[in-house]
């Protein structure tokens, strides 16, 4: 059984209890939350409520991230994402849109005129390098350019500016940031500013790195929070898939994609 299968086995049976769909709801209303938090909504022991996660988190389902002494619990689309990408073909993806575009146009005219809470955004990868390659190869502006498009550049102290510089000659500065922490080969916190020449300034989001080495892998979990609206969650939503996908190939190839992932058009993400 190849892993892809093996892993779409795992997230089916986590899928397949009630309960375990319940936490991933919650998860989905209002993303990391700590187990007590989730246990205050459930009619549910703590130790149940443990092993059930544990078994979202093994099938990939569930995020988990510390924060001091605190475990909070992310939602992870990426398993349901590949099982829609198996099964929905490019045919039928335009008529299911067009039908939950509907539906979620009628739900937004009942609900109340309270504005809307942008959930923050976790995306977990697997790689195949060690912790200080991929420190490197995200802060290293010269690598950031072959697989980002842009070079980060910094001195990566914290206090210290970064840009996010195209390469394509231009030099235009398309994101703009302060590192927040720095924890080699570990963790790398920073602000992220993609609106740094608006008229009207708005409150940086937040970025969290956290690089975690298990033996000849590692597990990279990217942290986008304070996002300012469900426009730019839509964004980075579609933006660090393709550019971890490229961190990933070229880590554990040499090379980055063939392709740009993030230039594919909607039909086929």
């Amino acid at each position: 059984m190849s892993t892809d299968a093996s892993g779409m086995d795992s997230a089916f049976k986590a899928l397949a209890d009630p309960t375990r769909r319940l936490l991933l709801d919650r998860l989905r209303e209002q993303n990391g939350q700590t187990l007590r938090e989730l246990c205050e909504h459930l009619d549910m022991a703590r130790q149940s409520a443990t092993q059930h996660l544990d078994i979202l988190q093994r099938a990939n389902l569930v995020t988990v991230v510390r924060r001091g002494r605190e475990r909070l619990h992310y939602l992870n689309p990426t398993p349901i994402h590949e099982i829609e990408q198996r099964w929905i073909s490019s045919f039928d993806k335009p008529r299911l849109q067009a039908i939950s575009a509907i539906k979620n146009q009628a739900e937004e005219y009942a609900m109340t005129t309270e504005p809307t809470r942008v959930p923050t955004y976790v995306y977990t990868t697997y790689i195949r390098a060690s912790a200080e390659q991929v420190w490197q190869a995200l802060t290293d502006a010269d690598l950031t350019a072959r697989y980002w498009g842009h070079a980060n550049i910094s001195d990566w102290q914290p206090g210290s500016s970064w840009e996010h510089r195209r390469v394509d000659g231009s030099g235009a500065v398309d994101v703009v940031g302060q590192v927040i922490k720095v924890e080699p080969p570990n963790r790398l916190v920073i602000t992220f500013d993609d609106a740094p020449d608006a008229e009207a300034p708005r409150e940086p989001s937040i970025v969290t790195f956290l690089v975690e080495p298990h033996h000849d892998i590692v597990r990279l979990t990217v942290t986008h929070e304070n996002l300012a609206n469900l426009e730019m969650l839509g964004g980075i939503s579609r933006g660090w898939p393709a550019v971890l996908a490229n961190l990933k190939s070229l880590l554990e190839t040499g090379d980055v994609l063939p392709q740009a992932p993030w230039e594919m058009s909607p039909a086929h993400t």
